[in-house]
């Protein structure tokens, strides 16, 4: 377990020292190594749609057209492959390890390091600093803006054209809308743990900082965060409705009172409306996204290999940006992006046959992951706290089916 405690629970250590996104892969290839010296180990379902997927994106390689998207087209396709590695090597562990519920520690010191460092965010907004990896970078690499909004760190992203509060909690990550991205896929995965386990100091800690984490989650101000989470509540709501859980039902109503208290004392709904208002995001990802559609037709196959600068759209962003569903579209083609959402689709139909409530509450990853796809890029670290969440979900289900069976063939 200790590799994926490094890898998830020092998040804030990786954080101060720069490392937090160039290091990400690096900590995936200590899995690898441990999993290739271990030997045969059973890979999860749906593994071979992931593979082909990051096959054709390795075959989209050859549509770059500079040397300098070659750099961000590894480290996206590096993400893609540390999410598969952290799928296969949590898989592993809580198929043999006899208290899964264990298994789900390195995530849960994942989110108290995501609600920490958000409060860092709402507290000290315009904290910045230049961290080691930063310094040790070359200086023509570490002054490249998007290499630079890796290592340099800072709490909140700030927007010019925003109203109060203009400043939004992103820290650890880069943009804000990663780290509400990241707070929904976690937030069900800490519910579950607290399923799993009725006891012990660790649940209530874990019960005591749900409603901390939704003032720095509500304040990024995050559409799309909100969107998935309700569609993700609403899945597991009516799952609950037809297996008659309870108890599912209950921790349902419990979260959306803890967030309508919270809503009592930040005007959430006015905030969202004044931010749109008095800033161009609706057109400017309209445009972009009008662009991906015009332009993926020349290249339908392979796409692009990398998101695009032109002066063709109102954005200041590249083309093939602003989500993850036309990144993949446009850097690696139709193909690519079937392969991408099937996976995410197999993934929330083998997480569904759940029968435990906390079983039930992890299948909600997926079905957020696929809201949040259209609206949010995925090809960073939150892929992997996708794939962890799936894997033990899937290896959950598994022993709990095969519980079942267990039990239906005792008496006989």
């Amino acid at each position: 377990m200790w590799p994926l405690a490094a890898m998830f629970g020092l998040v804030p250590l990786w954080w101060l020292a720069g490392g937090f996104y160039l290091g990400w892969p690096l900590l995936g290839a200590l899995l690898f190594t441990l999993l290739a010296t271990r030997g045969r180990v059973t890979l999860p379902p749906a593994t071979r749609i992931w593979l082909l997927f990051l096959a054709i994106v390795v075959a989209s390689a050859t549509r770059l057209q500079s040397p300098v998207s070659l750099l961000t087209f590894a480290l996206r396709l590096s993400f893609y492959l540390t999410a598969l590695i952290v799928a296969v090597y949590v898989y592993t562990v809580a198929r043999e390890r006899p208290d899964q519920a264990r298994v789900l520690v390195p995530l849960c010191a994942f989110w108290f390091g995501l609600v920490a460092l958000g409060w860092l965010g709402v507290l000290v907004p315009r904290f910045e600093l230049t961290t080691p990896v930063e310094v040790l970078l070359p200086g023509g690499v570490a002054d490249v803006p998007f290499v630079n909004d890796m290592v340099h760190l800072g709490t909140a992203e700030y927007s010019v054209r925003s109203l109060n509060p203009i400043y939004r909690p992103a820290a650890p990550y880069a943009y804000t809308n990663t780290y509400g991205s990241a707070y929904a896929m976690t937030l069900p995965c800490v519910v579950a743990y607290a399923m799993l386990c009725r006891r012990g100091l660790l649940r209530w800690a874990l019960l005591v900082s749900l409603p901390l984490s939704l003032v720095p989650a509500f304040l990024t101000l995050n559409r799309a965060m909100f969107l998935s989470l309700g569609v993700g509540l609403a899945v597991l709501g009516v799952r609950a409705v037809l297996r008659g859980n309870t108890r599912v039902a209950a921790s349902i109503v419990a979260v959306l009172v803890l967030g309508a208290i919270v809503m009592l004392f930040i005007p959430i709904t006015e905030l969202i409306g004044n931010r749109v208002r008095s800033s161009d995001t609706n057109s400017d990802r309209l445009s972009l996204y009008a662009e991906v559609l015009r332009r993926v037709g020349d290249s339908p196959w392979l796409g692009y290999g990398a998101p695009l600068d032109v002066d063709t759209v109102s954005a200041d962003a590249p083309i093939g940006t602003q989500g993850q569903l036309w990144l993949v579209l446009f850097s690696h083609g139709v193909p690519a992006l079937l392969c991408f959402l099937a996976w995410f689709v197999a993934a929330a139909l083998n997480c569904a046959r759940a029968i435990s409530a906390a079983g039930q509450w992890l299948a909600v990853v997926p079905v957020v992951c696929l809201v949040q796809a259209p609206f949010y890029g995925m090809a960073n670290q939150n892929l992997a706290v996708a794939f962890f969440a799936v894997a033990f979900a899937t290896a959950l289900t598994e022993r709990e089916r095969l519980t079942r069976r267990r039990a239906a063939v005792l008496p006989a």
